[in-house]
């Protein structure tokens, strides 16, 4: 068999990732997105380190309905604008318009605090719900780095924040 007739490793295995993704997730159009996802992400990097194709398909499967279930829930978030008018939190009284305030400047303080791509990270993340592979695609760094800054800035945050902690 000649090598331009030779069938490519992800589409020998694909049939199967789309079985066993379907399966596991739930959902077939949830499955073929991610096994598209990692298909691409695939053809699209240097091969030559790539040992096992179907494991690396595999693994990248798994990873994007992972990546796709935590921002789907995890992140799941309604900006306050669309919130209807009963569910708004209640701000009526001066103290707690201070207060909001008060906890404003503060985050806007801690933000500045941090590193340039650390800050940029979390707010990409947090506010326009990018993933983490987008986030180091943009910033040029690793996906564990982008972590990095996440936990970070989590925790950065966490500490200048918490004396506006009501659960104490």
């Amino acid at each position: 068999m000649s090598r331009s007739n030779a069938v490519p490793p992800w589409l020998a295995c694909y049939s199967e990732l789309l079985a066993v993704w379907t399966k596991r997730a739930g959902c077939r159009v949830a499955a073929e997105d991610a096994t598209h996802d990692a298909v691409l992400a695939l053809l699209e990097r240097d091969q030559s380190d790539v040992i096992d194709a179907r494991a690396y398909l595999h693994r990248s499967v798994r990873n994007n309905l992972t990546d796709a279930y935590r921002h789907r829930v995890v992140l799941d978030m309604v900006p306050l604008s669309e919130l209807a008018e009963a569910d708004h939190p209640l701000t009526n009284d001066a103290l707690s318009s201070a207060r909001a305030t008060e906890l404003m400047g503060a985050l806007m303080v801690a933000l500045e605090d941090l590193p340039a791509a650390c800050r940029q990270a979390f707010l990409w993340q947090r506010l326009e719900g990018r993933s983490q592979d987008e986030i180091a695609q943009d910033l040029g760094v690793s996906i564990r780095m982008v972590q990095t800054h996440m936990l970070r800035a989590a925790r950065h945050l966490q500490m200048c924040l918490k004396k506006f902690d009501l659960s104490s």
